[in-house]
């Protein structure tokens, strides 16, 4: 009897930690053989994917958010599971140690040559950056800059077969003072410096408008370039060819919207299955919920590929909300990325996101405890409202309808006053719930920031004060991204607060959710949240 205790208990330990991963809000893999659109339903804009062996790796860009590039693994395109990141800060630091929105990495491309893996990204501000690492998990070398210059964007290299290295890149007009254009040009045997000034190879004004996110390939002797074009909510996915690197390049149309519900379906990455079979992952643009992946059968037909399913005939694919899985020789597991946190460990779940570099006096990981402590941090004199703070540690919309809730309890510094904790749902326009310490003890808010990003203050609404520092906060997300914040004093009966909120979109990026510790004085030291856990479910 006690034999079999143990085997029951330790099943039951095994499925609790293999549950870990799973989200209970948004699961592709249908279980019988084929998978539903979007296989990731969060934000992960401008993937770009390569297999090596029997394992394919996607990487997004990241923009300021700290960590940066998100690495996620698969063995099906269907299961994605995150494992890590190439940027563990973000350079120059001294310029992302403030908050930067819509600057940072964009568009990145990955590559394996030579037994190592590259990573070449672009910053609009800063140039065209290449890290690499001899295993996948890392280390990653620090980030060596390409080329330097303004507006350069959306880098990705190609190492002929004749032994020369090229590389291919877009112009950010906010930056370069023009767009549209795609340039390739030639970099030095190690990749990592261009030795050109290359030459515009594809000019996109008149046909594709907003041509950017480049992807070099070659295939029976065709150079291919990939890219999107007519803007990121309403464009098209082209590929160019041309049996010359530098041109001319022929120019099709291989998807657009259709007759699907799938709005500016474009930028991603071509794979290819050990059998053979090619798939094409892109991003669609859902406002609030940020750019979501998907993944399109492909096919080639006389040297052009179609992608997705092409029902008239006219060589031009339109997207699948369902389809069958690409075959490969061992099923997966079912795998989504992190979303829920017990804080048990010693380290952050990979979800995590900082909106600067950080500083190890924001957090502390208390395993002992399974708590996360978060400290408070003095905003800085010039922020108006949380657009401005660095110290928010949020995560992506995981879908369209879920709830999340986390338990905390808050030591205030009695030495200070308006020292506040909280929750938050966070873009251009944010709201949160938070505990907020007064002259006479502690009291529980409600704050919406219409239009953050120009500078607008908040509307603050106390809602009662609190008899003690433990609460639970919890906020749920419908359709629309209609968001409603509730609390509880017991973990059972929540309060929901009457305001509906819509959530917004960031600079570039989908809204988010998170937690935050703030204070309003300079002192000697800090108050405290031990947040217990972060859990999503639906």
């Amino acid at each position: 009897m006690k034999q079999t205790l143990i085997i029951l208990l330790t099943a039951l330990s095994l499925n609790t930690f293999a549950q870990k991963e799973i989200s209970k809000v948004w699961v592709p893999d249908l279980g019988n053989g084929t998978y539903k659109n979007p296989v990731i339903d969060a934000d992960y804009s401008d993937p770009d994917a390569i297999r090596v062996g029997d394992k394919f790796y996607m990487i997004a860009s990241s923009f300021d958010a700290v960590p940066g590039l998100p690495i996620l693994e698969s063995t099906d395109l269907v299961n994605w599971k995150l494992i890590g990141h190439a940027l563990k800060r973000q350079p120059p630091f001294e310029f992302f140690s403030k908050t930067q929105h819509g600057n940072g990495v964009w568009a990145p491309a990955i590559r394996y040559h030579n037994n190592e893996f590259y990573i070449y990204y672009p910053d609009p501000d800063f140039g065209i950056y290449l890290t690499k690492a001899k295993n996948i998990n890392g280390p990653w070398t620090d980030p060596k800059l390409v080329e330097a210059g303004k507006g350069l964007i959306d880098p990705c290299p190609l190492w002929d077969n004749n032994g020369k290295v090229y590389l291919v890149h877009a112009y950010a007009g906010s930056r370069a003072g023009i767009k549209s254009l795609i340039v390739v040009k030639e970099m030095n045997a190690a990749g990592d410096k261009t030795i050109t000034e290359g030459k515009i190879v594809f000019d996109g004004h008149e046909q594709d408008p907003t041509l950017e996110g480049p992807k070099f390939y070659k295939r029976n002797g065709y150079y291919y370039i990939f890219a999107p074009a007519g803007g990121v909510s309403t464009g098209w996915q082209l590929v160019l060819r041309s049996k010359n690197v530098y041109g001319p390049y022929e120019r099709k149309v291989v998807m657009d919207q259709g007759k699907s519900l799938i709005n500016g379906p474009h930028q991603g990455a071509w794979v290819d299955t050990p059998n053979g079979d090619d798939w094409f992952l892109h991003f669609q643009d859902k406002d609030a919920y940020g750019r979501v992946v998907h993944l399109q059968p492909m096919k080639w037909i006389k040297d052009w590929p179609i992608i997705g399913i092409d029902p008239d005939g006219d060589g031009i694919g339109e997207p699948v909300l369902t389809h069958k899985k690409p075959i490969v020789a061992k099923t997966s597991a079912v795998f989504t990325p992190a979303e829920s946190d017990e804080f048990n460990g010693t380290e952050l779940g990979l979800q995590w996101q900082w909106q600067a570099n950080p500083t190890a006096t924001w957090s502390f990981l208390n395993s002992d405890k399974g708590s996360l402590r978060l400290y408070t941090v003095k905003t800085p004199d010039s922020a108006k409202n949380l657009w401005d703070i660095p110290n928010i540690l949020m995560q992506k919309f995981p879908t369209e309808e879920f709830t999340a809730t986390t338990k905390l309890s808050f030591t205030v510094n009695p030495k200070l006053e308006n020292e506040k904790v909280g929750l938050t749902v966070y873009g251009l326009s944010y709201a949160y719930l938070a505990l907020k310490s007064k002259k006479d003890g502690l009291y529980l808010v409600y704050s919406v920031c219409k239009n953050a990003d120009k500078g607008k203050a908040e509307v603050e609404k106390t809602l009662m004060k609190l008899d003690n520092k433990h609460i639970y906060l919890s906020v749920k997300v419908a359709k629309g991204a209609k968001c409603q914040f509730s609390y509880s004093t017991n973990g059972n009966t929540f309060t929901t607060i009457d305001d509906v909120f819509e959530a917004a979109p960031g600079k570039w990026i989908g809204a988010k959710i998170g937690l935050f510790a703030t204070r309003e004085q300079q002192t000697n030291d800090s108050g405290y949240a031990d947040f217990d856990w972060f859990r999503v479910t639906k």
